[in-house]
């Protein structure tokens, strides 16, 4: 049961009619004993009109309900989830219906609706969604309150109603696909250019054109290619190669404590994701082979053996549920971790913070294993307002503050020569750049043959 408020104002109209009954015998014993009466007489009236009201309110318990919600919706993006609720009773329904969404799951507008269903009917609540969060946004149940004809009492009952909304990262990057697989066909010769890309793969035999590099002049194929036009002459032919395919590319994101950090209003791991996703789209347009782990110390998600548009679909689907977790990284575990993926030779990437020696002594220890026998590549996210205090000297204050951010970029290029003594590679770019950057370098490496 549920008291209206409603039914709270009609009993302050009560003080009136007590006032009025106190007053018309005059002041004395007999006014207060008039006034309690009216008030136990008002009181009397509006409790049994109110009892009246609950015994005519229908039961929110003959009820049936049903949801319709979009299976999955990437992060940032509206949805509409649709509550039915059928009248079972034999009593219209008059009720206010909360559904009982987690708060990330971002309900835009209030979450309380009336609904009028006749016996036997049913009704459709809307509510508009725009999570806030990755992940499984869920509802359990919805509370309805039934109330009577004239809305003092309520009858409420809370019934389960489960329901899920799987929440993607957004892939605000892919924004940077369409110019990074120009790119990509640049260096894989199938759009014209008067200077083609360089690959490992021979590919095939063609005239020489303006601009083409004479380091791939082919002699002998010349001398077989006479040229009808000039007596005695010879087409000059060169060779044309392509970037190699089939390469295998291991993705390993950190999500340990460093990655929960927030860099521009956004945590690491999330940046983390959306160059996985980058990367893993671009590779797989190239004819590459991802595999994507997340680890921490254990695996929290792993994607192995995907190929095409299904590999971004795992990948999403995977990470939707992985936040970070408050723990050291067992980087000891890695190597063992790539071998479990790949014996081959590959390009391993490793998404993770490098902002000080301690928090990067694990990583650092593990990579003479990796660069042994792979390409290394070490994605930081870099934050730009170490930078930008680094410059202000306005008081006392902003230059401790720019004394702080000068120690702390010396320690990232510490850390950064100390990768690069060990034989991987490093990328460090701000949030927005970091997906971007770490496709270039991956291009990069495509063009000089190192993949």
């Amino acid at each position: 049961m549920a008291i209206t408020g409603r039914f709270t104002l009609l009993v302050a109209l009560g003080a009136i009619p007590v006032v009025v009954a106190g007053a018309l015998p005059g002041p004395g014993a007999e006014g207060i004993r008039a006034a309690w009466l009216a008030l136990a007489g008002w009181l009397v009236l509006v409790i049994g009109l109110g009892l009246l009201d609950l015994s005519l309110a229908a039961s929110p318990r003959l009820v049936t309900l049903g949801r319709r919600i979009p299976e999955r919706i990437r992060l940032g993006e509206p949805a509409t989830s649709e509550l039915v609720i059928e009248n079972r009773g034999p009593r219209r329904l008059l009720a206010i219906v909360r559904d009982g969404w987690q708060p990330s799951a971002g309900v835009t507008g209030p979450n309380r609706t009336r609904v009028r269903i006749p016996p036997g009917e049913r009704r459709r609540v809307d509510l508009r969604l725009v999570p806030t969060r990755r992940g499984d946004r869920r509802t359990e149940q919805v509370t309805l309150r039934s109330l009577g004809p004239l809305g003092l009492w309520a009858r409420q009952a809370t019934l389960r109603a489960p329901g899920r909304l799987r929440v993607l990262p957004p892939f605000h990057s892919r924004v940077h696909l369409p110019s990074r697989l120009t790119r990509l066909r640049e260096l894989d010769g199938r759009t014209p250019l008067l200077i083609r890309g360089q690959g490992t793969e021979f590919d095939s035999i063609r005239e020489y054109v303006r601009g083409d590099d004479v380091r791939s002049i082919d002699w002998r194929a010349t001398a077989r290619h006479t040229d009808p036009e000039v007596p005695g002459g010879a087409r000059l032919m060169v060779r044309t190669w392509r970037p190699e395919r089939d390469r295998r590319i291991v993705i390993v994101a950190d999500t340990s404590r460093t990655s929960a950090t927030r860099v521009a209003d956004e945590p690491r791991l999330d940046t983390a994701f959306e160059a996985s996703l980058l990367l893993a789209a671009l590779a797989s347009h190239a004819g590459d082979r991802v595999d994507f782990l997340a680890w921490d110390r254990r695996i929290r998600g792993r994607v192995a053996g995907a190929s095409g548009g299904d590999l971004l679909a795992r990948m999403v689907d995977a990470m939707s549920g992985i936040d970070a977790e408050l723990i050291e990284a067992d980087w000891a575990a890695v190597p063992g971790q790539v071998r479990s993926l790949t014996s081959r030779s590959a390009l391993v990437v490793l998404l993770t913070g490098a902002d000080s020696p301690g928090s990067a002594r694990g990583m650092l220890s593990v990579l003479p294993q990796l660069t042994h026998r792979h390409t290394v590549i070490v994605a930081t996210v870099a934050d730009p307002g170490a930078v930008a205090a680094r410059d202000e000297r306005e008081d006392l204050a902003a230059t401790y503050r720019a004394a702080s951010a000068e120690r702390t970029l010396l320690d990232v290029e510490r850390v950064g020569a100390a990768i690069r003594r060990l034989g991987a590679e490093t990328v460090s770019a701000p949030p927005l750049d970091l997906p971007p950057a770490l496709a270039d370098r991956y291009l990069a490496l495509k063009a000089a043959g190192r993949l």
